[in-house]
């Protein structure tokens, strides 16, 4: 056994002294009435006046009580634990050798039933006594060897066969109490000392817990603060990039710019990626529910892979499928288009088959591939955040590792359970189950010309920002379009900017806020303040680098429209082409 530490043994023994005290007004009861109903026996069997005087003796005992309960009344028992163990101690050996004093005061010699019945109460009160007393050796010693020594070694005195055969028995008796009380008291205390591993263990837990908590908040808000900083800059250097490329349009330095977007374009993906898993644990994305047809979902996945797949050499079928599905559209393709790149990625020849089939109520979508295959003791971590079976090196060609664990979420917010079967050097499949739905009527088609109606800015645009570089940046890019843009680092500018706008008969057409401005204010509540103030029905575009998950379901909750950085030259375009006045 493990030897306990002195905090452990301390508290120990604060248990095992509380349990003793916690029945001490019980058992002196039960102690009290037993000695009174002796006496009576007694003395009505043998007239002997020396019962009287036990009884006396034991009634002196019994007016000890006072120092037994004071435990009750101490505030400070609980830390003076030693103190009312040997304070329970003595009164217990006081309250012992008065009962070994009984025997040898008034137990007949000639009248063995006497006897007998003055043994059967001794031995009855030490078995009585002992689970009592059982929490501390100590106790147990002082209890039971007393009384028992009396009633042995007046046995003993009588010197006839009888007593010493009695005298014999009763040793063999005290050696057996003292072996079983000797197991429960090590039983008990066992149980004590493994309950308070238990408790330690807990609190370490709990301590390690904290520790790691907080660390996951520190990591996150590293992560937060990180990202936004290096999507402050990645912005601005995309809006150059697209000035610079629509400017050496035509001339042989077009290829180095059109390089340059491309690498933006990649890192802007990658940040993209790792945005999406912080806008599904922040509950902004809510799934919108419908019947949908699958063929378009796979129309626009084939749009997106054929020619990543005919680059590496892969054929990629997508088998029309008249199914329809309850899900959301939208979502439902992010989820698909997830799991074809990764089986694209992880393909070096062969292809990538996406078929769908009904099964009763149920439809399965199955990706399936001719890759290298996740080895069995993979398939449980696939899905786990930068986890990828064949890049330890952290490749980066080969991505973040994140794209099945966005397939996860992704199928927990959808209900749609996602299954693996892989074998090594053969192939994966990944099974998609959805709900069937009744198919629909569909839509007319849009004009084929939809496409092709001209872009209609808005002609002047006011931008809060307090970083210069981003200022110039959408300056640059929206002049290059005929907009005119206005760029002020606060609100109090933009106020003015305004007051401005209206003196001259010339108001801002829309209003473009950055999410985190100078000094730690809020871009989307000066952009709803300004909006109240001058033109409730201005359209307010929010663009921000945030990814911490508290503030992304707080702009969700607004309802302003959000671009999040690095945004592309073409998407801040359509935004702005596609805002409509407030309602």
């Amino acid at each position: 056994m493990t030897v306990p530490s002195p905090e452990t043994a301390r508290r120990v023994l604060r248990e095992q002294v509380a349990a003793l005290y916690a029945i001490s007004w019980s058992s002196t009861l039960a102690g009290t009435l037993l000695a009174w109903a002796m006496c009576a026996i007694f003395y009505w069997r043998l007239q002997n006046p020396m019962v009287l005087v036990w009884l006396v003796l034991n009634f002196l005992q019994l007016l000890r009580y006072p120092l037994t309960s004071a435990y009750h009344c101490d505030p400070q028992a609980a830390d003076r634990s030693e103190f009312w163990a040997r304070r329970q101690c003595r009164e217990l050996l006081i309250y012992s050798s008065v009962w070994g004093l009984a025997p040898w005061l008034f137990m007949p010699t000639d009248d063995l039933p006497m006897t007998a019945l003055m043994m059967l109460l001794i031995l009855g009160l030490c078995t009585g006594g002992v689970p009592a007393v059982a929490p501390r050796w100590p106790s147990v010693l002082s209890f039971v060897v007393p009384m028992m020594l009396g009633l042995i070694s007046a046995l003993a005195w009588r010197a006839d066969a009888v007593h010493l055969f009695l005298a014999v028995c009763s040793v063999v008796y005290l050696g057996a109490t003292l072996h079983f009380a000797r197991q429960q008291n090590q039983l008990l205390t066992d149980a004590l000392l493994m309950r308070f591993e238990k408790e330690a263990l807990a609190d370490q837990l709990a301590q390690q817990m904290a520790v790691t908590q907080r660390v996951s908040e520190e990591k996150t808000r590293f992560f937060a603060a990180a990202s936004h900083d290096l999507r402050q800059p990645l912005h601005a250097i995309a809006l150059f990039g697209a000035v610079l490329e629509k400017d050496l349009k035509g001339r042989p330095e077009h290829t180095h710019a059109a390089r340059l977007m491309r690498a933006v374009h990649a890192l802007g993906t990658s940040l993209d990626t790792m945005l999406d898993v912080s806008l599904l644990d922040a509950g902004v994305i809510v799934p919108e529910r419908q019947a949908a047809p699958l063929n378009p979902v796979f129309q626009s996945i084939n749009q997106l892979f054929a020619a990543r797949a005919d680059e590496k050499g892969l054929q990629l079928r997508l088998r029309a499928s008249p199914l329809w599905v309850r899900t959301d559209p939208a979502l439902l393709q992010r989820l698909l288009a997830n799991l074809v790149e990764n089986a694209i990625k992880y393909t070096p020849r062969g292809g990538v088959l996406v078929v769908a089939r009904a099964r009763g109520s149920t439809v399965w979508i199955d990706v399936r591939d001719t890759g290298i295959g996740i080895a069995a003791e993979h398939v449980g971590a696939i899905f786990d955040e930068f986890y990828q079976v064949d890049n330890p090196g952290r490749d980066r060609t080969q991505g973040l590792g994140i794209g099945l664990s966005i397939v996860r979420r992704l199928s927990e917010l959808l209900a749609h359970p996602v299954q693996v079967h892989s074998r090594p050097g053969r192939g994966s499949r990944f099974r998609v189950a959805l709900s069937a739905a009744p198919a629909q009527a569909l839509l007319p088609a849009a004009r084929p010309d939809a496409a092709l109606e001209p872009r209609v800015l808005p002609r002047r645009v006011l931008l809060i920002d307090d970083e210069a570089d981003i200022g110039d940046a959408v300056a640059a890019l929206l002049g290059s379009y005929g907009v005119a843009l206005e760029v002020v680092r606060d609100e109090a500018m933009a106020i003015a900017a305004f007051t401005h706008a209206a003196t001259q008969a010339a108001p801002f057409d829309a209003l473009l806020c950055d999410y985190r401005l100078g000094g730690g204010a809020d871009g989307l509540d000066a952009g709803l303040r300004l909006r109240r103030r001058f033109d409730p029905r201005l359209p307010l575009l929010l663009v921000t680098g945030e990814t911490a998950p508290e503030r992304l379901q707080r702009v969700r909750d607004s309802g302003v429209r959000v671009l999040f950085k690095p945004v592309a030259a073409e998407a801040l375009l359509a935004a702005l082409a596609s805002l409509k006045p407030a309602v």
